[in-house]
């Protein structure tokens, strides 16, 4: 409906706060629906955007790789050209989605000649392409969101090519500004914190100074990663690619997100530490869920170290190193 970021990020704290499924399109209209708007084909635009508009596309991206996570200009994975077609091979680590998705948007170096950040180019791979491999990775509260894909001899058509060809690092940091520009990982967690607010007061630990003092921290604080994060979808709908202030973004409301769930955990005590489905579990077992969950969200998207990195070099002009 040609909606700004600021529209589209007022829908999905609406959506969080009424704990409404929202995880699908975090991959499509948030990341994956700009890059394609702002490096696709005139024909992947037609094809793919009008699917992801209706939700009925589930995309997972291919970027991680045993070797290659923080430093993900080391990746290995290659795409060859073969006549009309690239051909694909290498493997990918912590893929979520991939056992759901419709499409991997996949990151292959194209040139193993050139300096690590050059030579890579970004692709859009059916996932039902013969030769791709899926293997479950179920984290330590049983779910299975994560995946390794392995990509032997993967064939696809040159026009899966997404932007320049050996120009990929550069379209990637655009990308993941878009991916840590989003609210969705401060609001997600909106509901823990109106559940732990609701349980003091029921059992009378709101009386208690220090829980008042350390409730009022956590409103404020989600109050703060709001302002980040409205700042970020402003400068998007202003045509700014917010580097420095995604960087932000993400590292205050991930580590948000992590005192949360730390507070949540001391207040409950050990009843708190069981998961879903114990029957003697407070609050159905959200908070033990959350504080398991709770330190990836500083390691995924850019980790904590490196987004401090980005908010002083490109946002403060300071020296790298």
């Amino acid at each position: 409906q040609g909606r700004s970021y600021l529209e589209r990020l007022i829908l999905t704290e609406e959506l969080l706060q009424h704990g409404a499924p929202v995880a699908a399109h975090w991959l499509g209209d948030r990341q994956m629906g700009p890059s394609i708007l702002r490096y696709g084909t005139p024909e992947q635009k037609a094809h793919f955007l009008p699917q992801i508009i209706a939700g009925d596309i589930v995309f997972c991206i291919g970027m991680s790789e045993p070797g290659a996570g923080s430093d993900l200009a080391g990746l290995q994975t290659r795409a060859v050209e073969d006549g009309d077609a690239y051909v694909i091979s290498g493997q990918k680590i912590w893929t979520s989605f991939a056992h759901l998705a419709d499409y991997c948007y996949l990151v292959a170096r194209t040139n193993p000649e050139v300096p690590k950040h050059k030579g890579i180019s970004e692709f859009l791979v059916d996932m039902k392409t013969p030769g791709i491999t899926i293997k479950p990775i179920v984290d330590m509260t049983g779910a299975h969101h994560f995946n390794e894909v392995f990509f032997d001899q993967v064939r696809i058509p040159k026009d899966c090519l997404v932007g320049e060809k050996d120009r990929g690092w550069y379209q990637i940091a655009g990308q993941l500004d878009y991916e840590r520009s989003g609210i969705e990982r401060l609001m997600s967690n909106y509901a823990l914190l109106e559940a732990i607010t609701q349980h003091v007061r029921e059992t009378g630990e709101i009386r208690r100074e220090l829980v008042r003092h350390r409730l009022a921290q956590l409103h404020i604080e989600l109050t703060m990663g709001r302002f980040l994060v409205y700042k970020v979808a402003w400068l998007l709908s202003q045509g700014v690619i917010p580097n420095a202030e995604s960087a932000a973004a993400k590292a205050y409301c991930t580590e948000f997100e992590q005192r949360l769930a730390q507070t949540a955990s001391e207040w409950l005590g050990g009843y708190g530490q069981l998961m879903p489905g114990s029957h003697r579990a407070l609050l159905a077992g959200r908070v033990a869920r959350a504080y398991l969950y709770a330190p990836a969200y500083t390691i995924q998207g850019g980790t904590s170290t490196i987004l401090r990195n980005i908010i002083a070099t490109r946002g403060l002009g300071l020296p790298p190193g």
